[in-house]
């Protein structure tokens, strides 16, 4: 007589991650990347229309419109993500703005909504990853800074305060979530062909060039690679790091 076949192990839940600022640039590379290791991505900016065609070809992927500045919507989207998907593994804080402008002409809409985008944006994400990731034992969160947040820029004051203070945000929660197996860092990309240098001036970007180490622009590729390596296992027993993609630019 055959024995009865044994029932087969229930297959481990994929993991889930939330990328902002994912409808183009390295948000959309970092997507495309996760998607690829396996993880269920949730795809989050400002535009519906936008995150739509970007999460078109990209299995798997659920795009949630939101505005990482709008305290209610972060909190509404996190709400989302729970009701979908029971969890949250991994958050890559990419979202942000740049608009330059010498101190004494910028706005205060400007530094405002700079700050508000580029750093509280950050914490308020943070702040809803850290209860979903907790119940689920553990998790990694992945902070996009800047080169310009470590060495700043003329003209660029905000966005250069913004992204020093996500820095300074991943070094403290580093130390306030590991013990919750929470791991916390920062990814600080150079001179990256995405929107926000699109406008850049001819000569500036020749200057800029010259000052690249490798001699070349770099691209959303050269960045995600990394962010999906530290939202990984492998990257299992790293916190509280601040790592530099910029081709020899800070030397």
């Amino acid at each position: 007589m055959a024995l009865p076949s044994e029932a087969a192990p229930d297959a481990p839940a994929p993991r889930v991650a939330l990328v902002t600022g994912a409808a183009r640039g390295i948000g959309l590379a970092t997507a495309r990347a996760l998607a690829e290791a396996g993880f269920v991505v949730w795809m989050s900016g400002r535009s519906a229309e936008a995150l739509a065609a970007a999460a078109a070809d990209i299995p798997g992927a659920r795009p949630l419109a939101f505005d990482v500045a709008d305290p209610a919507a972060v909190r509404g989207a996190f709400g989302e993500i729970q009701k979908g998907s029971k969890r949250l593994d991994v958050l890559v804080n990419n979202a942000g703005v740049m608009r330059g402008a010498p101190i004494e002409m910028a706005s205060a809409e400007l530094i405002e909504t700079t700050l508000a985008t580029n750093l509280t944006g950050v914490l308020l994400c943070c702040q809803y990853a850290t209860r979903l990731m907790a119940r689920g034992g553990g998790g990694s969160i992945i902070n996009v800074t800047s080169i310009i947040g470590r060495v700043g820029v003329a003209g660029q004051s905000a966005y250069a305060a913004s992204k020093a203070g996500v820095i300074g945000a991943t070094l403290a929660l580093a130390k306030e979530l590991a013990g919750r197996q929470i791991r916390v860092n920062a990814v600080a990309p150079g001179i990256i062909e995405t929107d926000l240098i699109a406008g850049l001036p001819a000569d500036k970007r020749a200057a800029t060039l010259a000052a690249v180490g490798m001699g070349r622009i770099g691209a959303p590729e050269d960045v995600a690679p990394l962010i999906a390596f530290l939202a990984s296992d492998s990257a299992r027993y790293i916190t509280g790091q601040v790592i530099g993609v910029d081709g020899g630019l800070v030397m």
